[in-house]
Parts: structure tokens; sequence; C-alpha cells
């Protein structure tokens, strides 16, 4: 399964995410689960730092599929326009598919 973390700054609010695991909806490399949430994830990554000034951080380990990324400066209104995206389209894809494969929370 895949768990989605939102994390949120000390004034609540949204700053990035936590993402781990593998679906296990289908053999690695075949997986439209992982492939959709990958695809989701990256673009998300790579448009904060290519079209906002935002300062971020981003820890990858690639075996366990965990990937967290966070913007440490005061997010600009392009990045959380880009982090609701985000959780806008895994929302569906954990909606079609369901928390079997994927979930979404937020840290407390």
């Amino acid at each position: 399964m895949i768990r989605v973390v939102k994390l949120w700054d000390e004034q609540g609010v949204p700053c990035g995410f936590c993402c781990n695991g593998h679906s296990g909806y289908a053999e690695s490399g075949s997986d439209i689960i992982c492939s959709a949430v990958s695809a989701l994830v990256i673009n998300t990554m790579n448009s904060i730092e290519a079209f906002t000034d935002d300062v971020c951080s981003c820890k990858q380990e690639q075996k366990s599929g965990t990937i967290e990324f966070r913007i440490v400066s005061k997010p600009c209104k392009e990045s959380l326009l880009l982090l609701d995206s985000l959780f806008l389209g895994l929302q569906g894809i954990e909606d079609e598919y369901g928390k079997r494969y994927l979930t979404i929370s937020k840290e407390v």
C-alpha cells in the first residue's frame, strides 16, 4: 500500500508530503497505481522547484519508495495550488481504487 501524509507547518499551512510504499496492485513495471502516484508526486516537486522561488527539501529512498518533500520557506500561493492539485489527483486515485492500494492522511 502507498501511504501519503500531508505535512503542515506550525501555522496550519500545507508545506509538503511524505509518500512511501508500493501499491501492490500489479507487478513492478506494470503497476498503474504506482505509476500514477509517481507521476503526480514527481511533477508536483518539479513544478514547485521550477515555477516558484520557494526553498524546498527532498529526501528519497528508492527501495522503500519513500519521498519526503517539504517547503522550508513560507509556501507561496502557487506552491499551495500545486499541492492542492497533487492531493486532488491522489484523492481521485484513492476513490477509484480504494484504500487497499493508497491512503492519504494528515500529519497531526
